[in-house]
């Protein structure tokens, strides 16, 4: 057969141009499934968003609720200010009246609750924010007696030593953490078992799940806590709970833009990660980066809480603007399932996982995003 140079670029253009219109096609549908989506959760309906068979969605009026589980935790982060500010943004204000709402069975707080770790504040001027949190943050969760444990971040009470290695470097910040959180370690309506670290680290149960908080608040744990973790998540308290999470302040592994280096992570991060799965640690759960991102690695899950006050952060490989969030944790624990609803607090939306990279490289490894957090229509 001749060849028939005409004919075969007519061929070609008309392929091309299925091909163009298939793809333009393909996008405009998956654009339609986000907007269905998004109007069902303005409308405040249930949308599969979980496997979990409940039929109780509780939510503040207006936004998304989700399929409650067997457990509900609510899980907050960063919420402070500039340095020594007594008060909060609008959006950390506004939120902690919904709390309630979700109808959690605890809150969590993954650290920097305060504005320290700058060496020129005062003893009055630290006591002045705590007193200052205790009226934004602490008081209205006690009026409703929310179960709710802490986690002790850098700019609450950092754990730096001095260079001299002779105590630490911001010890009045540390001094006065542990007078407030000692005076009303009794109003977190949690269970301890083991408490003689308080505020900074500590163990309890609730629900059916073992919480071990240790003190992430830089990046080196104390060989003495480590030894103190690795006993407690071996005890049969901890072994015989149906789940056991571990909370601290600084991540595994880097996430966000301008936290992608040492010191922004706790260091020797994969033995860290080892150490956790030895003794089935379902989740990690850490703040300090400023940015949502639901991500596992090996066998264990790595939540990266969001910054809900000031400085939130863009991650890394990804084009999102930087949004303050809140997350909602429902457990399955028959099925040994979680699914997390984000909201972002300052247009009350749920963010769409499918929008986060699957995958995040840092400078110190690498963590996929977590498929069980994907929002299904």
């Amino acid at each position: 057969m001749k060849f028939n140079r005409r004919h075969f670029l007519i061929s070609l253009s008309s392929g091309l141009g299925l091909v163009f219109y298939s793809c333009k096609n393909l996008q405009r549908i998956q654009t339609t499934n986000v907007k269905n989506i998004n109007s069902q959760i303005t409308g405040n309906s249930i949308v599969s968003s979980s496997k979990i068979p409940t039929p109780s969605a509780p939510a503040p009026k207006g936004m998304f609720a989700p399929k409650k589980g067997d457990i509900r935790l609510v899980i907050i982060s960063d919420l402070n200010s500039s340095y020594g500010s007594t008060n909060y943004q609008i959006q950390v204000e506004k939120t902690i009246p919904l709390i309630p709402e979700w109808q959690s069975d605890l809150l969590l707080c993954a650290g920097d609750m305060i504005s320290g770790q700058k060496l020129s504040l005062t003893e009055e001027n630290i006591q002045a924010m705590w007193d200052g949190f205790d009226r934004y943050i602490a008081t209205p969760l006690r009026q409703v007696k929310q179960p709710f444990a802490i986690t002790i971040g850098n700019h609450d009470a950092s754990g730096y030593f001095k260079k001299s290695g002779d105590g630490y470097m911001y010890e009045k910040e540390r001094r006065q953490a542990q007078i407030y959180w000692r005076k009303h370690q009794n109003d977190l309506n949690i269970n301890f078992l083991e408490a003689d670290g308080f505020p900074f680290y500590y163990s309890f149960i609730h629900k059916e799940i073992f919480y071990l908080i240790w003190d992430a608040s830089t990046f080196d744990l104390p060989t003495q806590q480590l030894k103190w973790a690795q006993r407690s998540l071996a005890s049969s308290q901890a072994q015989n709970a149906k789940m056991r999470i571990v909370m601290g302040h600084l991540p595994l592994y880097a996430v966000a833009v301008g936290r992608n280096k040492f010191g922004d992570v706790l260091t020797k991060a994969e033995n860290l990660q080892a150490l956790l799965e030895k003794y089935n640690v379902y989740l990690y759960i850490s703040g300090h980066h400023h940015a949502y991102f639901p991500g596992y690695k090996g066998n264990l899950k790595l939540l990266h809480t969001g910054a809900l006050g000031s400085g939130p952060r863009v991650l890394l490989n990804s084009n999102l603007p930087p949004r303050n969030t809140l997350t909602v944790l429902d457990i399955d624990l028959e099925q040994n399932q979680s699914f997390y609803t984000t909201y972002d607090m300052k247009t009350l939306t749920v963010l769409f996982p499918q929008e986060l990279p699957e995958k995040i490289t840092g400078f110190n490894g690498w963590v996929l995003r977590e498929p069980e957090a994907v929002l299904l229509s």
